[in-house]
């Protein structure tokens, strides 16, 4: 009993070898001088016999990112250090040799040969002092396609990627069945077609560089950390990318009308919630508003009857424990702020004797509302515009009236409703959009600067542990105010202390680029995302962010959604993506907008007759099984 059955296991081990190697083999093969048939394949191999003078790590990644199904293969026999050095000697009699020879004759020195020369002779002193080896190294392509048609195509697409690497790819013609058993993982070089490499050429030619962005761990086998902008171009992988994990937290996205910016931003600030990530919207154009109401967030539509801003509310922040607390120097800060706030109104700069008389009805100003230096009354309500016009117009002081006179739109005038009573919402929560499209073209000015103050106020809350962003969409509308630009500057170099991220998004790159606070904003962002430009802005882009031939063209050609993402030594084509909900929530084509509103309508307009519908059913059903069913319809 025990040697029949140990008889049977050694027949079944023997038996499973030859199972699992027959899953592989393939059920047919056709031989052609050029081409081989695997089963429904077909196959085309071809050795690389010229390779480039020079080359740089990572030169075969083009090779290994081929789109299509493409076989690469290595080759590589070290050379023992005697034979390289016989190798190079005799290279060498021959190369100085046939210099020689040219210069008894006269005759002109062959470029090719010289260059060969001073190479060897630099390889050999390489050798010599032990500062590398010598390699025979093979380089073989086995290309696989469905149909004889396709293959060529493939063939030729392959040959002049080939080419554009200055590697001569010749077809292994009569030897199509040792070709493609090269490129099986079997090392065996069947070919033998073979270049000699020194140690760094060969080091070079190992595809240590990737085109995916490198994990923040590479030990790490958990999930990639930060949000998903969408798929790589080159390699098809995912793109995830954590900004919380760099230096700085910023961002800057630009790109011409319709490239998909405010679509890539949203994304961004979609995922970004799930992440906890607290989000402050700064809206020109109010393309924000479906997506905040779908997330629950907060909405502040300036601009619309009775929504107010007060400039003159304190920093006043709750702590965890319930204890509003606020910095010691907050009085002083809004006063100073306050001075900005009225010479934005007042359209010029304050002078000095105007600047000394509004700082004293200031502080007068708080003090009639009960406000002083003692940090316990900082919690009582804040005057407002009003209050401070009043107290200008009781001085006796000419400058004092005449600022109040020129306050006046601003307070009983056509300008009024922005400032006419207290704060009427908090701009508080996960989400919250600062919509600027309806304010009147002379309240843009002062309407952003308060939207911005509400938001710094925000970030600089020491009680909020958590990571925030700032998004500011169009900001070449903000860049045209100086105290739009003054803070974006500010808020990009003072934001990292604060765990917080400024994402500045923009279709004119001129504004951004053309001054100086527009540059230190973009070098101070270590996130930066080129979307398509426009032939007019690309000599600028280029220099700037120092691209590539390559990477110019891609910004000229590339089509919506589609990008390049830069984080300083890493750079990533890239296409966003978004799921159908996510779509809907995010887009501003009129016509898919004109759609959702119509079949919305359409909807609401079929609902009452679907609930009659199920009514009388449900009656229908009631009357055949003898019972009552309520349904809470009169």
């Amino acid at each position: 009993m025990i040697r029949k059955r140990a008889g049977r296991s050694r027949a079944s081990r023997r038996e499973a070898p030859a199972a699992s190697a027959g899953a592989f083999t393939p059920d047919a093969l056709a031989v052609s001088p050029r081409r081989l048939e695997i089963g429904g394949d077909q196959v085309a191999s071809f050795a690389i016999t010229g390779f480039p003078r020079e080359v740089y790590p990572g030169w075969l990644q083009p090779l290994l990112t081929y789109p299509g199904r493409l076989d690469v293969s290595v080759h590589i026999e070290p050379i023992d250090p005697v034979t390289a050095g016989t190798r190079l000697k005799r290279q060498l009699a021959k190369l100085e040799s046939d210099r020689r020879y040219t210069e008894q004759k006269g005759r002109l020195l062959d470029p090719h040969v010289e260059a060969a020369t001073e190479d060897a002779y630099e390889l050999s002193s390489r050798v010599a002092r032990g500062e590398g080896k010598l390699y025979r190294l093979g380089l073989y392509l086995t290309v696989h396609a469905t149909s004889p048609e396709e293959l060529a195509e493939e063939v030729a697409a392959v040959r002049s990627l080939a080419a554009s690497l200055l590697l001569d790819a010749k077809p292994t013609s009569y030897r199509s069945l040792q070709g493609w058993v090269t490129c099986l993982p079997m090392g065996l070089d069947l070919i033998r077609m073979r270049r000699t490499f020194d140690t760094a050429a060969l080091s070079a030619a190992f595809p240590f560089t990737s085109p995916d962005l490198p994990p923040s761990d590479p030990t790490s086998v958990a999930a990639p950390t930060g949000v998903l902008y969408g798929y790589n171009i080159g390699s098809q992988g995912l793109v995830h990318w954590d900004r919380f994990a760099l230096d700085n937290h910023n961002s800057v996205i630009l790109g011409r009308s319709g490239a998909g910016k405010s679509y890539l931003v949203k994304l961004e600030l979609l995922r970004s919630l799930y992440r906890g990530i607290e989000i402050h919207v700064i809206d020109p154009e109010d393309e924000y508003a479906r997506l905040t109401q779908a997330v629950g967030g907060t909405y502040v539509h300036l601009g619309a009857e009775q929504v107010r801003l007060n400039p003159f509310d304190l920093p006043v922040h709750t702590r965890p424990d319930g204890r509003r607390t606020a910095p010691k120097d907050a009085l002083v800060r809004r006063a100073l702020f306050l001075h900005t706030v009225i010479g934005v109104l007042l359209g010029s700069t304050l002078h000095p004797t105007e600047r000394t008389v509004l700082d004293r009805a200031i502080t007068a100003t708080y003090q009639r509302a009960g406000i002083t230096t003692d940090p316990r009354t900082w919690t009582r309500p804040a005057p407002l515009l009003v209050d401070l016009a009043a107290v200008l117009e009781r001085s006796k002081n000419r400058t004092a009236q005449d600022l109040a006179a020129r306050l006046d739109p601003y307070v009983r005038g056509a300008f009024s409703s922005l400032f006419d009573g207290p704060t009427t919402s908090k701009p508080e929560g996960h989400l919250v959009a600062f919509s600027l499209r309806d304010l009147a073209d002379e309240l843009k000015a002062i309407g952003t600067l308060l939207t911005l103050d509400a938001v710094w106020r925000r970030v600089s809350n020491p009680a909020l542990r958590r990571p925030q962003l700032a998004v500011v969409d169009e900001a070449w509308l903000l860049m045209q105010e100086p105290a739009g630009a003054e803070f974006l500057f500010r808020m990009s170099k003072s934001s990292r202390k604060r765990w917080a991220g400024l994402t500045v998004a923009t279709q004119d790159a001129a504004d951004i680029l053309g001054s100086e606070l527009g540059k230190a904003i973009v070098s101070n962002a270590a996130t930066q995302i080129l979307l398509r430009q426009a032939p007019q802005a690309i000599d600028e882009i280029t220099s700037t962010f120092n691209l590539s031939d390559g990477e110019r063209q891609f910004l000229l050609s590339a089509d919506r959604g589609q990008g390049l993402l830069s984080t300083g030594t890493q750079r990533v084509a890239f296409e966003a993506i978004a799921s159908p909900t996510e779509h809907r929530l995010v887009t501003t084509d009129p016509a898919e907008l004109a759609a959702m509103a119509a079949s919305s309508a359409f909807a609401e307009a079929e609902e009452p007759y679907l609930d009659l519908d199920h009514a009388e059913a449900a009656d229908n059903f009631a009357d055949h099984n003898g019972d009552h069913v309520d349904l809470g319809i009169d």
